[in-house]
Parts: C-alpha cells; sequence; structure tokens
C-alpha cells in the first residue's frame, strides 16, 4: 500500500526510532511492502519508516539506480535492493565526500552534505538474518542518510547555517504543504 511520505516540519522526523524486537515483531511484511511501493511510486532510492510515520527503526534503499556511478562497488551488498532493520553504524572512516543529497521528505531542495566515503554497518535483514558489511561512495552515503533518518537528523541539519539560511523559506513551503508534488504527502499544520 502507498503510505503518504511525512513532510519537513512534522515532528516524527526529528525523533529517534524505537528499537524493533524480531522476537516479538509477528511480521514486518506489510511494513516493508509499503516502503518499498511508497519509495518507488515518489521515485526514490531510499527510505525510512519515520517517513512513513512509523517510528521504527528500519529502512529500505534499492541501489541499482547507481550502477553506473564510478564508485559503485556491487560486491559490498547482499542485494542491490536492501532491507536494514536495527541498523548501526560501527564505523565511519576514510575521505569527506561531497555529494548533492535530497530526501522525500524534503522535495525539490538538492544540497551538497558532507560524509565519510566509507562505513562499517551491522543490520539485520527481512529474514531476520544478521549482517555486517564495509561500504563506500555512494552506497555509504545512501546508507547513512536513511541512517540519519532512524536517529531524527535530516540532511538539511548537516548544512551549514548559511545555507539553511538561504533554503529556510523553501522548507516552509514544504512544511505549510505549498508545494506541487507527484506523490502524497502528509504535512503538519
Amino acid at each position: 500500500m502507498i503510505r503518504p511520505i511525512i513532510a519537513y516540519g512534522d515532528p516524527i522526523l526529528k525523533k529517534k526510532a524505537a528499537i524493533i524486537n524480531i522476537n516479538e515483531s509477528n511480521d514486518l511484511t506489510s511494513l516493508i511492502d509499503d516502503m518499498w511501493e511508497t519509495m518507488y511510486n515518489a521515485k526514490g532510492v531510499g527510505i525510512a519508516a519515520p517517513q512513513i510515520g512509523v517510528s521504527k527503526s528500519i529502512f529500505v534503499a534499492d541501489f541499482s539506480f547507481f550502477e553506473e556511478e564510478e564508485n559503485f562497488k556491487s560486491e559490498e551488498l547482499i542485494n542491490m535492493q536492501q532491507v536494514f532493520i536495527n541498523p548501526e553504524i560501527i564505523s565511519e572512516a576514510g575521505e569527506d565526500f561531497i555529494y548533492p543529497e535530497g530526501c522525500l521528505s524534503i522535495p525539490n531542495i538538492s544540497e551538497n552534505v558532507v560524509r565519510k566515503s566509507i562505513i562499517k554497518i551491522k543490520f539485520i535483514d527481512q529474514f531476520f538474518v544478521s549482517h555486517e558489511m564495509h561500504c563506500s561512495g555512494i552506497i555509504a552515503r545512501v546508507i547513512q542518510h536513511e541512517h540519519d533518518h532512524l536517529n531524527g537528523l535530516l540532511f538539511t541539519d548537516k548544512l551549514s547555517y548559511k545555507t539553511r539560511k538561504l533554503i529556510k523559506k523553501e522548507l516552509n513551503l514544504i512544511s505549510n504543504g505549498d508545494i506541487d508534488l507527484n506523490y502524497d504527502m502528509k504535512f503538519c499544520k
């Protein structure tokens, strides 16, 4: 089921997501299916549960969008389409990697964000199998971006004060629902 994406300004996007108790979690299948459907409908690369109004520690990402990128290393992935439950970034290393980021919760805005180029992450997949992997480049960036959502951080939080001030008007328009989109959003008014 396609769900509305929570827009910038909603408090759920600034809240730390709850860890999922996989022993008590009977069925995440419908949530995961909804996340995939919602993400693809909005033409996204990744989406975190808080972005569809569910404060749980899970995100999904489809890395196939970046297959042609110079720094894309598919051997780092378990699947091109990956589910990350209770992810934990263990380490961040390497050079600073600057790349323009956007967000389904902050449509029509893209800004350069600095992130580390290499990460090590551990997580549980949709089959409740634990994984630990090293990622670099664009894969690391997407994971860091979605992981931030689970900690109540948005890419705009990583921008300079000057840049945030320059986009403040656009952010207010998003928060107020005063934008044209080709996907459903839920606005906090």
